[in-house]
């Protein structure tokens, strides 16, 4: 089965070859053609496309993973009226001190809100339960990222943009034909753009080729 995303704007290798108009074609798992939308699809007829608005860039890393499942507690829709729905950090996660089971519940929606942000690569740490639940969902592992992952000032953030980082700095790495289809669209007009909205204005990222998040 192949899939066409077409996007007002493709950055392939971030602000590198921009294609204006542009589309990736991901058949399985795998990119397999990257181009102008009308040459892209003259040359997959019967393709599914899937149009979006703004711009298509790499997924994005999320060195500080680890951290924002095992010392960050994200609330279930249902204690809203208790807790709130942001993130629970420091103080107010300790006051919490949430057990196993309830942490298992967050580490759930924790994958859930970094694949709202674009991610498709995470750094961890050695905690098994962590690795695997990360396994689960399809995100991929960055090597080596507690000894590579950057300081940050007040505690990692689920955008990876707020640490001050650029689209190069934040993509998992290029787009490319037969490389792995991980990839995210953004409500943004270019790259410079992208980073001043944030990663919360991700509206869908796309794992090995499934569609895993997609803004309502």
């Amino acid at each position: 089965m192949l899939t066409i995303h077409a996007a007002d704007l493709v950055l392939p290798a971030g602000e590198d070859s921009p294609v204006a108009g542009g589309a990736v074609v991901v058949r399985g798992a795998e990119i397999a053609a990257i181009g102008p939308y009308e040459v892209v699809v003259a040359a997959h007829p019967g393709a599914r496309v899937r149009r979006w608005p703004g711009v298509l860039t790499p997924g994005l890393r999320q060195w500080h993973a680890h951290w924002l499942l095992t010392r960050v507690y994200h609330p279930d829709p249902r204690e809203a009226g208790e807790l709130g729905t942001a993130p629970l950090t420091g103080p107010a996660f300790e006051a919490l001190a949430p057990d196993a089971a309830r942490m298992a519940g967050s580490v759930r929606r924790g994958i859930q809100r970094m694949l709202a942000h674009g991610t498709t690569h995470v750094g961890l740490g050695a905690r098994p339960e962590i690795r695997q639940a990360v396994a689960r969902a399809g995100l991929r592992e960055v090597a080596n990222a507690p000894r590579l992952a950057p300081p940050v000032r007040d505690g990692p953030h689920l955008d990876p943009f707020v640490e001050g980082h650029d689209l190069a700095g934040t993509a998992h790495g290029p787009l490319t034909v037969g490389g792995p289809a991980d990839l995210a669209v953004f409500d943004a007009d270019d790259a410079t753009d992208l980073a001043g909205r944030g990663a919360g204005s991700c509206l869908a990222t796309v794992l090995g080729g499934r569609l895993v998040f997609r803004r309502r």
